[in-house]
């Protein structure tokens, strides 16, 4: 299973920006992008698009299906 908070959390540092910043800027508060990058909890594919629309990425992009963690190989299905 993939990692989807480690994908998060990746794509806001690559960003350069703090979970206040980002949070701000898709309209959540910077809890739930604490919940979301410590997979307590998953954002509704709503907040989903509005992130990967905001990084510039696609929704696999997003949820790790092209991230590669820590130079491990792609996640294939």
């Amino acid at each position: 299973m993939l990692d989807y908070g480690a994908a998060f959390r990746e794509q806001r540092e690559v960003k350069g920006i703090s979970k206040v910043e980002l949070s701000k800027q898709i309209g959540t508060s910077h809890q739930n992008i604490g919940r979301w990058e410590s997979n307590k909890v998953l954002p509704n594919i709503d907040f989903c698009v509005q992130l990967a629309d905001f990084y510039g990425i696609s929704l696999d992009e997003l949820v790790g299906r092209d991230f590669i963690p820590n130079g491990q190989a792609k996640k294939q299905q």
